[in-house]
């Protein structure tokens, strides 16, 4: 089995991560291929591009946290290959185990005790009024929230086409069921189990108290549409990366992707489990 091993560079044990895994890993006969920043931090000759990963490895291990899970998902490109998550950050949603773990982890890779989960995918499209377009994947959420100013920005939402309602907020967030426990957690909205077939729509600091969060099924296409005549910009973001400026006149159009994310999950570890450790309930 090939193991390909990308890395927060930045995190303060980074280095050491990454020789570790490679020591266990190499240990059990799998072959190691590293990332160029991960090759880097422990000065091997031979080093791999994301899409070299992508294509090569049966098996992508991201040392990090959420946040480089979701960073490796964009280098990854279109790979359906399972992508292991091993925590050195603070949140960890979305790993599946800790760098105190390396040893489990060879082992479930070497026995085949593991499974993967089918991640949903936010496909996004920003047409502008000018027509001009761009597209992006997200994992977690896309937003559209107030700009530099500190003053609420009125939008409206629209579900098939249908007018879902005219928001004066802070902004708005649609999230997958991954992405739920991100930023829409913060905002208030739900938690979703990870296989619901579902997206959520969850406004920021919304202007009257019955704005609420309102889930639809996931073959929806929610449009997001900047209202007003302000000069001042919104701003849209998708997994908290790929800011855009958004002006009036602007439609955002969010659907479910054709493709998905398998994140590699041990046996007898579980979404309710994180729920329960991440947030300290008792259970």
């Amino acid at each position: 089995m090939k193991v390909g091993i990308m890395v927060n560079e930045r995190k303060a044990d980074a280095r050491g991560a990454v020789r570790a895994l490679c020591d266990v890993l190499l240990s059990r006969g799998f072959e190691v291929l590293l990332h160029h920043p991960a090759a880097d931090l422990i000065e091997s000759e031979v080093s791999h591009s994301a899409d070299e990963l992508a294509l090569h490895a049966d098996v992508i291990a991201v040392l990090g946290g959420d946040g480089t899970m979701l960073a490796a998902m964009e280098k990854l490109g279109s790979t359906e290959k399972p992508v292991a998550g091993i925590n050195i950050g603070t949140l960890g949603f979305l790993t599946s185990c800790t760098e105190n773990e390396l040893e489990l982890f060879a082992d479930a890779l070497q026995s085949g005790e593991y499974r993967t989960s089918e991640r949903t995918l936010l496909h996004s499209e920003i047409v502008h009024a000018d027509g001009s377009s761009r597209e992006f994947l997200a994992l977690n959420e896309v937003v559209l929230a107030r700009g530099q100013t500190g003053k609420l920005v009125s939008l409206c939402a629209l579900i098939n086409g249908e007018m879902l309602n005219h928001y004066r907020a802070d902004g708005l967030i649609v999230a997958t069921p991954t992405g739920s426990t991100a930023y829409n957690l913060s905002a208030g909205g739900p938690l979703i189990s990870p296989d619901a077939r579902v997206f959520v729509i969850t406004p920021i600091c919304p202007h009257s108290l019955s704005y609420r969060s309102l889930v639809v099924n996931d073959d929806a296409q929610v449009e997001i549409v900047p209202e007003g005549t302000g000069e001042e910009p919104m701003f849209f973001t998708v997994d908290g990366r790929d800011i855009v400026e958004v002006f009036a006149g602007t439609r955002i159009r969010v659907r479910k992707s054709s493709r998905s994310f398998q994140l590699l999950r041990l046996k007898n570890r579980s979404f309710y489990e994180a729920l329960r450790q991440k947030l300290g309930w008792r259970g």
